[in-house]
């Protein structure tokens, strides 16, 4: 069995990569792999077209300023994919390429079934792409619980829920062993908060100043108070020069385990609005979140149609966690904001039993990798067939 992928960046990257394990476990040595990916499916034995790096793009002015050369990448992987004739393939993520190869894919070999594994999120911007995809995507993977009911709503494809890959993260199962309702959680003395500007460098710079100022002033609150700052290599020495004048100081701290550390002994967190406050909410850490688009991507916002950004506030369907959104993103407020979350208070508790009914609602029996498999053999083995 003959199975494509087509992946744009790491995250992308770690979740086919537990994909593929899941496919060799119920298949054995009778999967070939091919396509597009990153380090991690590279070391599960498949050879990556090109480096993934090339398409690791935020925002609509970085789109636009590499476009040629993100449709020449687009043409060389469906032309690709084209040759090969594989039973399925998977696209990840990454919809301003994914989405495009598969169209050219479809248009050519209708037989190959496509699986949208991380489907665009239609849910929170440009509700029509849910019936274009329609016509190429057979079916779509989710790993958020309310996903599939809005693409039927929507008019999209075929859609199941099958758990989020980061409830496979080995930080994070570790607090989720621990059963204890979330709200009987007392914050300690002297409150820790942990500061989360972003994983991409242009976030992190429209952040990092305001998210300084606000330690600055909680400080002042809350004498006492102690953060942690996680990162990514990469950004070290950029957040180093960052907080260098900072008067209050976070110890900075890298890599996944030592990031899940300082989650586990967080009493609150600020953060940049993103799938880092998922990943707060399971690990049952209360938040304020803010985010900065660039100035091109500003200009666009007409077209975010959702009434929320914050992935934990469309789980439990209400205004669970506050968003501090560009010229209200106010050291000033989010300091009392904080203040209130790393203390016990009524909006602390609050999160926290919104916490819990999240956890209850993206519970699953199977992991996900084990149920995105099964979908992927089932239509692979259906077009041989």
């Amino acid at each position: 069995m003959r199975i494509a992928f087509v992946v744009g960046e790491p995250s992308g990257d770690a979740i086919g990569a537990d994909l593929i394990r899941a496919l060799k476990a119920r298949r054995g040595s009778d999967v070939e792999l091919f396509g597009l990916a990153g380090e991690a499916m590279q070391a599960e034995g498949l050879d990556s077209l090109f480096d993934i790096e090339e398409l690791s793009i935020m925002g609509i002015s970085a789109i636009l300023a590499r476009l040629p050369q993100l449709m020449r990448r687009v043409r060389q992987t469906a032309e690709a994919i084209i040759a090969a004739r594989p039973d399925a393939l998977v696209i990840i993520d990454s919809p301003t390429f994914s989405h495009r190869v598969a169209k050219r894919v479809r248009a050519t070999r209708p037989e190959i079934a496509i699986l949208n594994y991380i489907p665009p999120t239609v849910w929170a911007w440009r509700e029509d792409r849910a019936t274009k995809m329609r016509p190429y995507i057979d079916h779509a993977i989710c790993a958020l619980p309310f996903e599939p009911a809005i693409l039927q709503r929507l008019g999209g494809p075929l859609a199941s829920y099958v758990g989020h890959p980061l409830m496979k993260e080995t930080g994070l199962a570790a607090l989720l062993g621990d059963v204890r309702p979330l709200a009987d959680r007392a914050p300690k003395t002297p409150p820790r908060l942990v500061i989360l500007p972003g994983s991409r460098r242009g976030e992190i710079d429209r952040l990092i100043a305001d998210f300084g100022a606000t330690l600055a002033r909680l400080d002042a609150l809350l004498p006492g108070v102690s953060a942690a700052l996680p990162t990514l290599p990469r950004h070290l020495e950029r957040i180093e020069a960052s907080i260098a004048s900072w008067p209050v100081k976070p110890a900075i701290v890298t890599g996944t385990a030592a990031k899940w550390q300082a989650f586990a002994e967080a009493d609150a967190a600020l953060a940049a609005s993103g799938t880092v406050s998922l990943e707060l909410a399971l690990a049952g850490v209360p938040m304020a979140l803010a985010y900065r688009l660039d100035p091109v991507a500003y200009r666009f916002r007409h077209l975010v149609t959702a009434w929320t950004a914050a992935l934990p506030n469309f789980i439990v369907g209400h205004p669970l966690v506050p968003e501090h959104f560009h010229e209200f993103v106010r050291p000033e407020h989010l300091a009392r904001r904080m203040a209130r979350l790393l203390t016990d208070t009524p909006e602390r508790r609050a999160q926290l039993v919104g916490m819990d009914e999240i956890r209850r609602q993206m519970a699953v029996e199977e992991s996900p990798g084990e149920a995105a498999a099964a979908i992927v053999l089932d239509y692979a083995g259906k077009r041989r067939g």
